[in-house]
């Protein structure tokens, strides 16, 4: 936080006793904290999610906490929590029958999976698309791609398997050549 120690005491006391002013403060005052931790505990992709469900926790519930001593490691608390239910949202998924999967695409003819495949990177967000389009097309390698965007390595390979994980949904849903929404990320 910011501001010194009995000014933060006040600003959370307020916020405590439902101030929607002092609330809005202590949001703006604790966000960059937040932000600083959600980036060491959660996905580089998850951070601004992490954050807000954090802060949206933090204005609901700051009127239950005992102590403003304990609000940061409290804050920090919340975030964890958020990083962890982010990154188990992100890896929940049914295991597919890999011998389900296969008979599905040899089912169909190549014209057929030349659509669907177009159609899943159609319906891809840009952020996925384009790291999808650097390695599978230009066939640049995780560094090279890391150094075009100007993003770490860790997070490349993490967009990249979630941008193919969504190909793969799209493709071996029911339909996919009818599919006209995009994906959900």
């Amino acid at each position: 936080m910011t501001v010194s120690g009995p000014e933060r005491d006040n600003l959370i006391f307020a916020a405590q006793t439902g101030d929607p002013a002092a609330i809005g403060r202590l949001l703006v005052v604790c966000q960059s904290d937040a932000r600083r931790y959600a980036r060491r505990h959660c996905q580089v992709s998850d951070v601004d999610d992490a954050v807000q469900e954090s802060l949206l926790v933090i204005s609901r519930k700051v009127h239950g906490l005992k102590a403003a001593a304990a609000f940061s490691s409290w804050l920090f608390t919340v975030i964890k929590r958020e990083c962890r239910k982010l990154e188990r949202a992100m890896f929940r998924h049914d295991p597919l029958d890999e011998d389900l999967a296969e008979h599905q695409i040899a089912s169909k003819s190549d014209n057929d999976l030349r659509i669907d495949l177009a159609a899943a990177l159609e319906s891809l967000p840009a952020h996925y698309l384009e790291v999808v389009l650097l390695r599978d097309f230009e066939e640049l390698t995780i560094a090279e791609i890391s150094k075009r965007l100007g993003e770490p390595p860790g997070a490349v390979k993490s967009r990249l398997h979630r941008a193919r994980e969504l190909v793969r949904e799209y493709m071996l849903g029911s339909n996919a050549s009818d599919k006209k929404r995009p994906i959900e990320h």
